[in-house]
């Protein structure tokens, strides 16, 4: 799968040799939020959930030959490193029993931010849940994101429970 996603980037499917890029972007994520934590133990994470039944996309800039803001290549277009991913999974949604789509990790590089590129990978997420009939999607998100808090409200998704965690390293 190779398509056009919006203007000036393109949305293609990744595959089970991405692990290391998935590892690298899931590390970037967690490390936007908690800068002082360790992460190693996301390698574990992908290696239990990563799997055909969990597709994975990335979204990669394109360079246009035409543009004279870009550098020339020998082909008209080329894309340069992922700036953004979603992978999807499943869930079971406890309260009707049925299967969900939950969505694992969405993220979009800073610099590629406020462009509509979160919103487009939240359509591309619905549309897999949709194809395979699943009737909701779910996703995680910290409390202190904000600026993810407000995209998916204004998508349209509400707060169903509230995670909650104690340190009992103190007591």
């Amino acid at each position: 799968m190779s398509d056009r996603f919006i203007p000036g980037y393109r949305l293609r499917s990744g595959s089970r040799l991405d692990r290391a890029l998935l590892l690298k972007f899931m590390t970037r994520t967690y490390r936007e939020l908690y800068p002082e934590r360790n992460f190693n133990h996301l390698a574990d994470t992908i290696e239990q959930y990563f799997s055909a039944q969990t597709p994975l996309w990335w979204v990669e800039v394109i360079a246009d030959q035409k543009s004279s803001e870009t550098p020339v290549y020998s082909s008209p277009l080329r894309t340069l490193s992922p700036i953004a991913c979603l992978w999807m999974g499943n869930a079971i949604d406890q309260v009707q029993g049925e299967r969900i789509a939950h969505i694992f990790l969405v993220y979009v590089h800073r610099q590629h931010r406020r462009r509509g590129i979160g919103s487009a990978l939240m359509v591309q997420a619905e549309n897999w849940a949709k194809q395979r009939g699943d009737q909701q999607m779910s996703l995680q998100v910290f409390s202190h994101n904000q600026p993810a808090l407000n995209l998916y409200q204004k998508l349209g998704y509400q707060t169903q429970s509230i995670s909650m965690l104690k340190s009992l390293a103190d007591q």
